[in-house]
This record gives structure tokens, C-alpha cells and sequence, in this order.
């Protein structure tokens, strides 16, 4: 016997709403086994984000090669990577590995609104990262950085999920939590393996707890695929699991701001 592994390549989140916190629990919560690569640590509440501390690219890299080329893994999370300098060693680490099911959140605003990602960056995640990866999970402002076009409309989330799927070859899941005027959430799937575009809903919980979502979120369907499930299974999953935590989570109070969801809702189910 052995685990379903999956590594998360990550900022840490000293607030542990977020980040390799975060995906941790995620992870767990949806029957995988989690190691870590921690790419910055942050000073981190419910509040914002105090401060960012990338670590050296040769802690990242080593972090990498000693989980993979021991333990191995299944799939792969890949959350903040600060700088195209991290992203590069990243990238070069995976392949070296062949990693496999890797999911790729492109992590470049906190939900505070702390930035957290250099514009230099951008380019090197576009042409080093996004190409190696099986499926990218980002939210509407992540996806017109990727794209250079507005996404404010489930049409644009369409013609972007398939523009960023680089021909078709990668699966890509746009979240619409900013969609404006709209009651139920809404997010487009491009799956790579079967070519299809398909709108997926989900309620709307109305509640500050919403930090850490977009990582909760891509750890789960990372958890799936390393579990042998395909991407639209792993997507909706994950899509359930999330919008479970965030109920689940919305009456709490932690902090003074964006209160974390609540990952092990299932275990506290009487």
C-alpha cells in the first residue's frame, strides 16, 4: 500500500488561512498525502499581508528535488511564485522529475488585495510554467493578466479559457467569483482531454470568510488527480468540496478581516 502524493509548491501563510497552510489541509481533507516546497514565507492575517520574504531559489529547488526524487508524487500544486528567477527553477525542477498532474494557481493578488507576484514574473509563468502544466486555476483578474483582454462576462471567461489552453493542450478552470450582478457563481472549464467548454454553477455563500479559497480550491482538484480522477471529475470535486468548506466555514469569526474557510468541515459532521 502506499499514498496518493501531492506536492504543493507554495508561499506559507503565517495566518494559515492561505498559502501552504492552506493547501495542506485541503489536501488531507480530500484523501491525499502533502508534502511542501515553500517558495516565500509571508507575515500574513485576516487583515493583509505585512510582509513577503522569498526564500533563495537553491532552498526552493533542493525543497523540490528532495520530495521528488524519494518520495515522488502523484501531482503537483503550484501556488505563489514571487519571482521569474523562482519560476524558472521551478519549472526546471518539475521536468527534470517529469512531474506529473501538475496545477498550476496563478496566485498574483492576496484577497486583501496585497500584491504578492513581480510584473516581471509574469512572462516567465506564461512561457516557462503554463506550458508544462495539466490544468490553470485562475480567477477573472488572473486571467486577464494571462490573456491582456478584459474578463468581466461568462462569454469572455469562454473565449479566455480556450485562448489560455494554448491551442487546446492544457485544461484550464476560470473561477467567477468577480463576476458582478450575479446570483450564482459561475466558472468555465476548458478540458484538454475531451475538448470541451462547459459552464459549471455553484451557489453563492454571502460571508468575509473567503481567504485562502483560490488555494483550497487547486489543492483539492490536485488531490483528485492524484487519486486517478479526470480533470472534469477532479474539478468538480474540488468545486463541491470548496463550496462546502466556505459554508461551512461562514459563521465563524477569526480576525478582524477575511476569516479562512473551514477545511475539515467533513470531520466535524456529527
Amino acid at each position: 500500500m502506499t499514498y496518493n502524493r501531492v506536492l504543493s509548491i507554495a508561499g506559507s501563510d503565517s495566518g494559515g488561512g492561505a498559502g501552504i497552510q492552506a493547501d495542506i489541509k485541503s489536501i488531507s481533507a480530500n484523501g491525499a498525502f502533502a508534502m511542501t516546497a515553500i517558495t516565500a514565507v509571508t507575515s500574513q492575517n485576516t487583515l493583509g499581508v505585512q510582509g513577503v520574504f522569498p526564500l533563495p531559489t537553491t532552498v526552493v529547488q533542493s525543497q523540490i528535488e528532495s520530495v521528488l526524487s524519494d518520495i515522488g508524487a502523484d501531482a503537483v500544486k503550484i501556488g505563489m511564485l514571487h519571482s521569474a528567477e523562482i519560476i524558472d527553477v521551478v519549472s526546471q525542477a518539475l521536468q527534470k522529475f517529469a512531474a506529473p498532474n501538475i496545477v498550476l494557481d496563478p496566485v498574483m493578488v492576496a484577497t486583501s488585495g496585497d500584491r504578492l507576484f513581480q510584473s516581471e514574473a509574469l512572462e516567465a509563468l506564461k512561457t516557462k510554467l503554463i506550458p508544462i502544466s495539466t490544468l490553470i486555476t485562475p480567477n477573472l483578474p488572473e486571467a486577464e493578466a494571462l490573456w491582456g483582454k478584459p474578463v468581466v462576462t461568462i462569454e469572455e471567461m469562454r473565449q479566455a479559457a480556450h485562448a489560455l489552453s494554448l491551442g487546446g493542450k492544457i485544461s484550464v478552470l476560470i473561477k467567477g467569483g468577480h463576476l458582478a450582478g450575479t446570483s450564482r457563481l459561475c466558472d468555465v472549464l476548458f478540458d484538454a482531454t475531451s475538448g470541451e467548454l462547459e459552464e459549471l454553477y455553484s451557489e453563492k455563500t454571502e460571508t468575509e470568510n473567503t481567504h485562502g479559497t483560490g488555494c483550497t480550491l487547486s489543492s483539492a482538484i490536485a488531490a483528485w488527480l492524484a487519486q486517478g480522477y479526470s480533470v472534469s471529475e477532479a474539478v468538480k470535486r474540488g468545486k463541491a468540496y470548496i463550496a462546502e468548506a466556505i459554508e461551512a466555514g461562514s459563521h465563524y469569526k477569526i480576525g478582524g478581516g477575511h476569516g479562512p474557510v473551514h477545511h475539515f468541515y467533513q470531520q466535524n459532521k456529527s
